[in-house]
């Protein structure tokens, strides 16, 4: 790992470490201020697949979070522009409001799959058309591979067991876009002229946030919210960089502690 330099920027995941569904976690907008009131560049990054990055915006200014849309960056965005890239035509198996985010992409006579969270779809006859698309050969994409998630109503199934289905049936891997790639991270840096080595992550998710930030440079911050449960920091080597209560106490110790 390269030495450490003066931090530039903060990547801040969203469900979970500043909001869960339509709720914020408390003291997280007055934070953000204070993070913003520093001399860092600050970006939003989610792998949430259930809503377009037009809803995510309104949703979080709904709890009057101020975040503009150049500032997230989304692995639904990562996803398009390895479909882009690829230049195939994808059987979508995501939820119905993420769909604007493919808006323009040709889907008839599907010759890829892109999966993410589409508690929906995920029934046996969409994917077992699925399966039959790659047993013909057709790549999988998934979006992100997280375990589970956390809603209102407690800990829910993600995509990632539906994902590894369906490579155990096929005998295939599937490209992975969203975290913890690296390709993510860096991306998601794109454009703020810093290395990882100049930034800092703060998410719910040890594997996913934490893990896969540090695993490219960065320092990881694990926060008690969301996701998180008991020595969930035990899981990843090296461990996070720090483990706090929530957002507001990862925004104290950024203030106090690196700048």
């Amino acid at each position: 790992m390269a030495a450490r330099r003066a931090l530039k920027a903060v990547l801040v995941d969203l469900n979970g470490t500043l909001h869960i569904e339509d709720a914020a976690v408390p003291g997280a907008q007055e934070a953000l201020k204070r993070l913003r009131g520093a001399s860092v560049m600050v970006r939003f990054v989610t792998n949430t697949t259930k809503e377009s990055k037009q809803d995510l915006l309104d949703r979080l200014k709904k709890l009057e979070f101020d975040i503009s849309e150049d500032e997230i960056f989304t692995s639904l965005t990562a996803a398009r522009n390895l479909v882009e890239q690829k230049q195939v035509r994808p059987m979508l198996l995501v939820d119905d409001r993420a769909l604007p985010d493919f808006k323009g992409i040709q889907t008839s006579d599907p010759n890829a799959v892109v999966i993410g969270l589409a508690p929906e779809h995920f029934h046996y006859q969409i994917l077992n058309q699925a399966f039959r698309l790659l047993l013909d050969g057709a790549p999988l994409i998934a979006i992100h591979k997280a375990r589970y998630y956390k809603r209102k109503d407690g800990l829910a199934l993600g995509p990632g067991p539906f994902v590894t289905a369906l490579e155990y049936a096929t005998d295939t891997k599937a490209t992975v876009v969203g975290k913890p790639e690296k390709t993510f991270f860096l991306e998601a840096l794109r454009g703020t002229g810093c290395e990882p080595e100049e930034a800092i992550m703060i998410g719910d998710d040890c594997r996913d946030d934490v893990g896969g930030a540090q695993n490219v440079g960065m320092l990881g911050i694990l926060v008690k919210t969301g996701k998180y449960r008991a020595a969930d920091e035990e899981k990843i080597n090296p461990p996070p960089y720090l483990t706090c209560e929530s957002f507001p106490h990862a925004v104290d110790h950024i203030l106090q502690h690196l700048l």
